[in-house]
């Protein structure tokens, strides 16, 4: 069994979120310079909402509240999961390695979010 986290860096979801985004702005580097203020800074900015809401919500005391912030993260989630189609679609890219880490990381997020709404604290 693990030992339970002390920080939100101790997170599994959390580190493979944080993993995510460093991915997305490698991938992001390569998108034409025109979309600068458009695609990368969205998808930037939505993949580290993931992250920082995970962050964000482990410090809060209620289970509703802690849920919120990964709901929070799902939906940001959800939103690069698009940008990963409108980039393939737009030919500046296919990263299939992305959209597997993305999955593991709504996997995740699904799990904790249940692990705190059936647990006694």
């Amino acid at each position: 069994m693990r030992k339970p986290a002390t920080t939100f860096q101790d997170l599994i979801v959390w580190q493979r979120a944080h993993e995510f985004v460093l991915d997305v702005y490698l991938f992001t580097n390569s998108f034409p310079k025109s979309e600068l203020y458009g695609l990368t800074s969205q998808f930037r900015r939505a993949a580290i909402s993931i992250a920082a809401n995970i962050a964000e919500g482990f410090k809060k005391t209620g289970k509703k509240d802690k849920v919120r912030f990964l709901n929070i993260s799902q939906g940001s989630l959800e939103e690069c999961r698009y940008y990963i189609i409108l980039s393939k679609d737009l030919s500046y890219g296919v990263e299939k390695e992305l959209d597997k880490k993305l999955q593991e990381v709504s996997k995740l997020l699904d799990a904790y979010s249940k692990a705190i709404l059936s647990s006694e604290f």
